[in-house]
């Protein structure tokens, strides 16, 4: 079995808290951390913008990132958020399992 951690930007706390609740009752995710007051400073329509937002990250198996995926971007309010995942190499195997027991079978 494999797992990532997907790495998702929000607007706010509130807004990362409402995916990630989704997440979870959807079971395509285990766990959710939610980091609130990041500085994010990128380019969008041919400017440097700055903005406060939050960061949530999901972790699941691997082959429910493309689920992960779809369902953030029904509901969140970004027209291009950013959503990516990381592969989990190793880790706790008791931790590795609850996330599996913890998630929908694929």
């Amino acid at each position: 079995m494999r797992y990532s951690l997907v790495y998702i930007t929000t607007k706010d706390r509130e807004e990362a808290k409402v995916i990630g609740k989704l997440l979870l009752q959807s079971r395509l995710a285990a766990c959710i951390n939610v980091i609130d007051s990041m500085t994010s400073m990128y380019w969008w329509e041919g400017k440097i913008q700055e903005d406060h937002e939050a960061v949530l990250i999901a972790k699941t198996k691997a082959g429910l990132v493309n689920d992960v995926i779809e369902k953030v971007k029904s509901v969140h309010s970004y027209d291009t958020p950013c959503i990516v995942s990381f592969p989990i190499l190793t880790g706790n195997k008791k931790y590795l399992d609850w996330i599996k027991e913890e998630t929908v079978s694929q």
